[in-house]
């Protein structure tokens, strides 16, 4: 099913007494969601994309905008008449009900032409508990099972009518780093295997980028930018986009583009084409350095820290926005220190990798794209 949101907005009254001015937690949303695909929407807490959930969902009402599912505008239609299954973070089962139970719950308040015997909402059940590999603990109560056996009997049960649409608030905050990793891959498995429209909120961008088709990075209420993810990560909109993908995060720097090259605190690091002298901040991917004696980028080491797959090198600059910059280099690197102390007066030179570095405008913090070639 595909859902269209055409100028989305959602105001809700201010509770500052001094203000009357509407807080605006949905902005003008216009975005089309494919049919059968995994959407991720993405943002820090605040940023309004559990709103824009719930404005989907039915559960609040737009305060301008509408919303189609396929052609059919729902936007004044309640939750229970959109065809919506709606996964929350906190499972929301029924303590008192078992796991077959707690599935049935939704076939056994259906009514009018969609009401189903018996036996085939039992079947119906056994199909998605068979589907999210709970089928085995049909008969024991929530409190008997572990988080992760929780959310799949709530996203089960958000499955057993067959949704147009599966919502997913924040369904993997309560879990622990390795059920998270696990679920988030069975709910991917899922949503391929059922072909359903899939929404899913986070704020955690690895979330974000491992399981989505698309993910849509918001902000303050607006969409910041729409892509799949390798491509919002290579090719970044703005300074908030490229600092919130990427773990570790970009490095960041206060820079200058002279004379067709970009200086960054005395060091010209590239040259570069297509930009005019001006004040920019730079973003450098962690991936994006190049350890070289003849380096045209000089740090201050201050560690390296061995990761097993590769090493992480912790030094500083003086044009880092960031507090400490670090540059991810495969095991192949020996950089040696006194196992990792700290040595005054050390320094390490980089060159760097053109596509890991974006220039951003000092004043609109947009993207400026330019020719590149590292020193």
């Amino acid at each position: 099913m595909k859902v269209v949101l055409k100028n989305l907005t959602k105001k809700f009254p201010s509770r500052d007494r001094k203000s009357h001015t509407d807080v605006i937690a949905v902005n003008d949303f216009n975005f089309e969601i494919p049919d059968g695909k995994l959407i991720g929407l993405l943002g820090p807490s605040g940023c309004g994309k559990s709103t824009a959930l719930n404005l989907i969902s039915g559960l609040l009402k737009p305060t301008e905008g509408r919303i189609f599912f396929g052609d059919e505008d729902v936007t004044d239609l309640p939750p229970e008449n959109r065809g919506i299954g709606l996964v929350f973070q906190n499972y929301a089962l029924y303590p008192h009900l078992n796991v077959k139970q707690n599935i049935l719950f939704p076939l056994q308040n259906l009514k009018g032409k969609d009401k189903l015997s018996k036996s085939e909402m039992l079947e119906k059940v056994t199909e998605a508990a068979k589907l999210v590999q709970i089928d085995d603990l049909m008969e024991r109560k929530p409190r008997e099972l572990s988080g992760g056996q929780q959310q799949r009997v709530a996203i089960a049960r958000a499955l057993v009518k067959r949704p147009k649409v599966l919502l997913l608030d924040e369904p993997l905050s309560n879990l622990d780093a390795r059920l998270r990793i696990q679920t988030r891959e069975e709910i991917r498995r899922i949503q391929q295997e059922t072909g359903i429209t899939t929404i899913f909120v986070t704020h955690d961008q690895e979330e974000a980028m491992s399981i989505s088709d698309r993910i849509v990075v918001m902000k303050e209420g607006e969409i910041q930018q729409i892509g799949e993810p390798q491509e919002v990560y290579d090719s970044p909109a703005n300074l908030f986009v490229a600092r919130f993908l990427g773990t570790p995060p970009i490095n960041v720097f206060e820079g200058q583009v002279q004379g067709g090259t970009l200086i960054i605190g005395e060091d010209t690091v590239m040259h570069i084409g297509g930009v005019a002298d001006r004040q920019v901040y730079v973003g450098i991917r962690p991936e994006g350095f190049v350890l070289k004696e003849d380096g045209g980028f000089r740090c201050r080491l201050d560690r390296v820290e061995v990761m097993g797959r590769d090493i992480s090198v912790v030094c500083t600059n003086t044009a880092s926005v960031n507090p400490t910059v670090r540059a991810i280099l495969s095991t192949d690197h020996k950089i040696s220190l006194n196992a990792g102390r700290k040595e005054e007066g050390t320094f390490v030179s980089f060159s760097l990798i053109s596509r890991k570095v974006f220039l951003f405008d000092k004043e609109t913090q947009k993207r400026i794209c330019f020719g590149e070639k590292s020193l």
